[in-house]
């Protein structure tokens, strides 16, 4: 039996036929692409609308289908940019390798080549808009920086752009990360689940552009009894001579059996105050990859970088550059991870 919505629906070669162009030309115009004229897209479109044309998802599916099922060969590069005044640091931090990884394998899946730009002496930010023109570049991935670099008017409008976490606060581009309230969240679940009561967070000054860390914390306290909601403790900068004596005053004041810290140089400063992990006190990580200690959360740093390019590839073929009006927010999860550094504290465990 003939479904008589489909008998009715309004398709590409329709509206073609009504305009007097191609359904090829339809196709094109209604993913504005830049092989068609702004003027023809706007035309199209609005016909579209006027006679209730709807994509057929069906369609779309076998389309997509197709092309994922072949061997599609590279014929694009994507930019990742290194602005930190030490290149190599960026990808030394393991999270950060990751992501690098992820994104690579994933560009290589769809056609594409990830290739790192040093922006340094060498390539300056004025040299690498003509450098990413000439190579045909349009897509941009931004990973994590320690400072926000002085773009000097980079025109953002002719690129397709995507950060790695909130490091960078300006492009305020769409933006990938890691969901640091829930692993945060999970990780505090995860260390009462193990016998701890008494859990504390340490972390450095927060930055301007907020710490979901902290935020994470404070929430998850909501959940227990307000004589266990122990205060936060912030630090300074890593060589702080004053970090020995503030840690060690709060742990005595606090009497936490547990540490969880999003700072890589805490657990080494907590052996230092004379507490033996886990002896004296157990700890856990916001990163087991980078946060000397290996309990905690891993945060599927490739996963990230997955994300990162399909995010990108949805924008290039969008045709949408630059800063967009609403960014958007992909988050991924971690999973908690059991180490030595937080054994189980309960019994017949």
């Amino acid at each position: 039996m003939k479904n008589p919505e489909s008998e009715s629906r309004i398709t590409l070669r329709d509206l073609g036929k009504a305009l007097g162009v191609s359904h090829v030309t339809v196709s094109l115009a209604l993913r504005n692409s830049p092989n068609i004229s702004p003027a023809r897209c706007k035309q199209v479109q609005d016909a579209a609308d006027r006679m209730g044309y709807r994509p057929n998802p069906a369609a779309s599916a076998l389309a997509n289908f197709k092309i994922a099922s072949k061997i599609t060969p590279v014929h694009a590069e994507l930019a990742w940019l290194n602005l930190w005044k030490q290149p190599e640091q960026l990808r030394s931090y393991a999270e950060f390798e990751c992501y690098w990884q992820g994104a690579s394998k994933a560009a290589e899946a769809y056609g594409y080549r990830l290739e790192e730009f040093v922006c340094d002496n060498r390539i300056p930010l004025s040299r690498l808009e003509k450098i990413l023109y000439a190579r045909g570049i349009s897509g941009i991935l931004l990973p994590p920086h320690r400072h926000t670099p002085d773009w000097q008017g980079f025109p953002w409008q002719n690129f397709s752009v995507v950060r790695f976490g909130r490091s960078i606060e300006t492009p305020r581009v769409h933006l990938v990360g890691s969901d640091h309230v829930a692993n945060t969240m999970l990780s505090f679940r995860e260390i009462q689940k193990r016998g701890y009561k008494r859990i504390g967070y340490v972390t450095t000054s927060p930055r301007e552009n907020g710490h979901l860390f902290v935020a994470g914390f404070f929430m998850a306290q909501q959940y227990v009894d307000k004589a266990l909601r122990l205060p936060l403790l912030t630090l300074n900068d890593p060589d702080s001579a004053a970090n020995k004596p503030k840690l060690t005053q709060w742990l005595k004041k606090v009497k936490a059996d547990a540490v969880l810290t999003d700072a890589r140089f805490v657990p080494d400063l907590i052996r230092k105050c004379g507490y033996r992990v886990p002896d004296d006190l157990g700890l856990a990580v916001t990163s087991i990859l980078d946060g000397n200690a290996d309990s905690g959360i891993y945060q599927n740093p490739e996963e990230i970088g997955r994300v990162g390019v399909l995010t990108m590839i949805s924008l290039i073929n969008d045709n949408a550059h630059g800063i967009p009006p609403i960014f958007r927010q992909n988050l991924v999860e971690g999973r908690w991870t059991d180490g030595s550094t937080l054994p189980s504290r309960l019994k017949n465990t």
